[in-house]
């Protein structure tokens, strides 16, 4: 499975802003830098993030984005569909029906891996992240 650079970017945003200040609001700027992209193509990554709920944006000098109340429930999941959506990326593109042994195959395999990735938490990871620093 090979996702877009957006859910990429946005998991390690969460995983940083989960293990270095899950409270203090970071600039985007900042996050940009650390990942070396765009921040205007970050921010545009925040937004969704924010829509979804995740994370909130704080305005003024001392303003960015920090981790909503109840981020340690997040799962990357929850972040490769706030930016990706919810459709399957398995589907037959032929007129079989759901009687598709191929697709049944395939979506069979995507439901494993998605309850893997909503087993892991952003919390879990930063907090190993933490005990290897």
């Amino acid at each position: 499975m090979k996702y877009s650079k957006a859910t990429n970017y946005a998991l390690h945003t969460m995983l940083f802003l989960a293990a270095a200040t899950p409270d203090k609001p970071v600039g985007v700027q900042q996050l940009a830098e650390r990942q070396k992209v765009s921040p205007t193509y970050l921010s545009k990554i925040l937004t969704k993030l924010v829509k979804a709920g995740m994370i909130e944006s704080v305005s003024g000098a001392n303003g960015g984005y920090s981790l909503r109340r109840g981020w340690e429930e997040i799962s990357f999941l929850d972040i490769i569909h706030a930016i990706e959506g919810t459709t399957s990326l398995f589907e037959c593109n032929l007129n079989h029906g759901s009687e598709c042994l191929i697709q049944q195959v395939v979506l069979e395999a995507e439901g494993r891996m998605e309850d893997h990735l909503r087993s892991q938490t952003i919390s879990s990871l930063a907090k190993n992240l933490q005990a290897k620093s």
